[in-house]
């Protein structure tokens, strides 16, 4: 179990994840078994050591123990000197993790430079790998192009909730200002309504209003009356006052149909003139152009054109996220629709396929290159903020397990080479001291 209080011990070797924990309990059974040996050697050599003299033959046990016991114990003094100073004595050239801690870590970030981050290292992995392929098998599936688009539209949203609305609305000011309010209106709009006289097509525009008019002159006879009428002086009798009102009603009626049925109307020549003659006033007479830019800066003045910034913001971005949230909408389907395409085309053009990948290989070799370095010296300075103790316990935390070996095949090494000293010492010496 992992221990509620968050405060570290030197038993707990500073382990927080489950996993920390797994790698602890595994540690502390080898400590056991690396241990119990060195006991039951102990064991052993003082009942060997006892009974020598009854039963000669428990000399051998006795210097394989012997030897078991040095063995163990040199090898315990070697695992234990990495991480701490023995039993607490500071012994020179003990406690080396803690004491060679910055040494480590820039030894560990120039190996890290020098073999993982070399040129040809880099460039055979990146040969390797065709990342454009991947992505056309990935992309070609329906269900990963709906991921991608998914991401995509979790990145956009997060994007749109993070900019600043002040940001953005002054940004929209400036933009429309600079390429909207701020230029001359004067001779562009000449310019537009030349070409559009110039190219007929007016003429469309004309039919549709001379209909237009047509059609609520015969729905409103009432109100052309009315006005008509007004026109006249008082002392006009009303049976004339309505007979003018009925005659010129007649009469605007039929102006009207014929406007909008007749292409060769002689009206049409006159609004085609009148409007072409406008477009060049507008281009060359400074004081008709002084007239456009006083009514434009009259209707765009600062506030307006603040407030329209902030409504077209407003509404794009209420209008992006709602898109965006909603898988069935148009934006997200253009999107899956793009990455499905994207990765059709990737697999059906070996072309395309080189070229990416050519300059991904390119692009991630210049990146290393220039910042190969910079890389290895996150090593260096990650391992430089750590505290000595701490630096100590995350290493044995993570090789302690593996260490633990070195004390139990010291242990059985140990133990076989007092048994082979004894054995030859026996065999060659003993004789010659008789």
């Amino acid at each position: 179990m992992i221990p509620m209080s968050g405060r570290r011990s030197r038993r707990s070797l500073g382990a927080v994840t489950p996993a920390d924990w797994d790698r602890l309990h595994a540690l502390r059974r080898m400590q056991g078994i690396a241990l119990g040996l060195l006991c039951f050697m102990a064991v052993v050599f003082v009942i060997s050591f006892a009974l020598e003299a009854r039963y000669p033959w428990l000399s051998y046990v006795r210097a394989a123990s012997e030897g078991g016991m040095v063995g163990a114990l040199a090898d315990w003094f070697a695992v234990t000197a990495l991480f701490r100073y023995p039993l607490g004595i500071k012994i020179p050239h003990t406690n080396i993790i803690a004491e060679r801690k910055d040494e480590i870590g820039e030894g560990l970030g120039s190996f890290i430079e020098e073999n993982f981050l070399a040129d040809d290292v880099i460039d055979a992995k990146l040969a390797e790998i065709s990342g454009s392929q991947i992505a056309a098998e990935w992309l070609t599936v329906p269900e990963n192009a709906d991921r991608a688009a998914a991401l995509t539209a979790e990145a956009l949203t997060a994007m749109l909730n993070v900019l600043d609305d002040r940001d953005v609305q002054q940004l929209l000011e400036s933009l429309v200002r600079t390429n909207i309010i701020e230029p001359d209106w004067a001779p562009t709009i000449g310019r537009a309504t030349a070409t559009f006289v110039d190219g007929g097509h007016h003429e469309a525009v004309v039919s549709i209003a001379a209909d237009r008019l047509e059609q609520w002159l015969v729905e409103h006879p009432h109100v052309f009356d009315n006005m008509v009428s007004a026109q006249l002086p008082a002392w006009v009798p009303s049976i004339v006052s309505g007979f003018v009102d009925s005659k010129l009603h007649a009469e605007a009626v039929k102006f009207a149909h014929n406007l909008a049925t007749d292409p060769e109307h002689p009206f049409r020549a006159t609004i085609g003139e009148f409007i072409g003659t406008l477009g060049r006033d507008l281009q060359t007479k400074p004081s008709l152009q002084q007239q456009v830019e006083s009514l434009k800066a009259e209707v765009f003045d600062s506030p307006r054109v603040r407030a329209l910034a902030e409504h077209t913001w407003d509404m794009v971005r209420s209008a992006l996220t709602i898109m965006l949230a909603d898988p069935e909408s148009e934006l997200r389907r253009h999107i899956t629709a793009a990455f499905s395409q994207f990765g059709n085309r990737l697999a059906s053009d070996e072309t395309l396929r080189t070229k990416i990948d050519t300059w991904i290989t390119a692009a991630a070799s210049h990146l290393v290159r220039k910042y190969r370095h910079d890389l290895s010296q996150v090593v260096v300075d990650t391992v430089e903020r750590w505290d000595a103790k701490e630096a100590a316990e995350k290493i044995e935390l993570q090789v302690g397990k593996d260490l633990q070996f070195i004390r139990i095949n010291g242990t059985v090494i140990g133990a076989l080479a007092g048994l082979a000293i004894y054995t030859i010492a026996t065999l060659v010496i003993g004789p010659l001291a008789h």
